[in-house]
């Protein structure tokens, strides 16, 4: 089961990291939509930050949980309108 956790842990972590990659900001710049891409963005990336540092301390469980939520702020945003992001493959449910 450890082994399990593990992998899904790097799995999901690899996961973000590509998803903050492919997401760009859609609304026009200096606009409230736009503030709040940046925003959304700005969370997916800190629990990145805070999911390698659980990693890095030896708690698989709650790195999962942050590249998760990390995730969910990405594909929330997607959904909404506030990235651009490929339609196809397995970054995004959009």
């Amino acid at each position: 089961m450890a082994a399990d956790l593990a992998e899904k842990t790097d799995r999901y972590g690899a996961l973000l990291e590509e998803a903050l990659e492919a997401a760009t900001v859609a609304p026009p710049a200096e606009t409230p939509m736009a503030e709040a891409a940046e925003e959304c963005y700005e969370m997916a990336a800190a629990y990145l930050e805070d999911g390698r540092h659980f990693r890095a301390d030896g708690d698989p469980v709650n790195a999962l949980a942050a590249f998760s939520y990390g995730h969910a702020w990405l594909d929330a945003g997607a959904r909404i309108g506030l990235f651009d992001v490929p339609t196809e493959g397995h970054l995004f449910t959009v």
